[in-house]
């Protein structure tokens, strides 16, 4: 889907300034799946950063009953569990075999994920104990939201590694990682896009290194 544009102020700026603290910087995490973009929000967490989730977002945008209305309406009922939930495995297994209908699905609920991190990203300007607002949302730059971003950072890791991780925390086979991966855009682009990169190939530990160094080096 075309990426869809976050208002922003006349001199260009996505942020706004409030007259009592200076406002916080907004960090976006991209990478490629498997990359560890979670573990990379949780080290920010751990410093005070208030994280915005993209993944949690859009579990909850499938719960909203106007989404729901629509998905159901062109998928069909047997993408409903015991509970009237939708089974995000099964509706992923429809979207990502056809880009058609992948595009279909985020018509459907990029319009409402954009919102509400427009709205989690005001609520934390408006907080004078936020410094740092970390977003981890896969398709952010598919989607255009990283223009809300004053810096974008890159989380590396060879692909063997990937895989092994989605594998064992996700259970997702290589066919699927491939399915996910066409629908986004390839490693070069991302990290062409990024203003630093994190090596997330060897420990947490190591890691957690890494994202101490950018919060000095921001001063946040």
């Amino acid at each position: 889907m075309k990426g869809e544009e976050f208002s922003r102020d006349p001199k260009g700026s996505a942020r706004t300034v409030s007259p009592l603290h200076s406002p916080p910087l907004v960090v976006g995490l991209v990478g490629g799946i498997g990359a560890g973009k979670s573990q990379v929000a949780e080290a920010f967490a751990r410093r005070g950063a208030r994280v915005i989730s993209g993944d949690a977002l859009a579990h909850a945008a499938l719960r909203q009953p106007a989404i729901m209305e629509l998905v159901v309406g062109r998928w069909g009922q047997q993408l409903l569990d015991d509970k009237g939930e939708i089974q995000r495995r099964l509706l992923a297994d429809v979207v990502f075999a056809d880009p058609g209908e992948r595009r279909a699905l985020e018509a459907m609920v990029h319009p409402w994920i954009k919102e509400r991190i427009r709205a989690e990203v005001e609520a934390a300007r408006a907080d004078a104990m936020v410094r740092l607002i970390v977003l981890d949302a896969a398709v952010m730059l598919e989607a255009g939201w990283h223009v809300i971003c004053d810096h974008l950072v890159f989380i590396e890791a060879p692909r063997e590694v990937r895989l092994r991780r989605v594998a064992e925390q996700r259970g997702w086979s290589l066919q699927e990682v491939e399915a996910r991966e066409a629908a986004q855009l390839p490693l070069t682009a991302k990290a062409a896009h990024a203003d630093h990169t994190l090596d997330n190939s060897t420990s947490l530990e190591r890691l957690d290194h890494q994202v101490a160094d950018l919060v000095r080096l921001w001063q946040v």
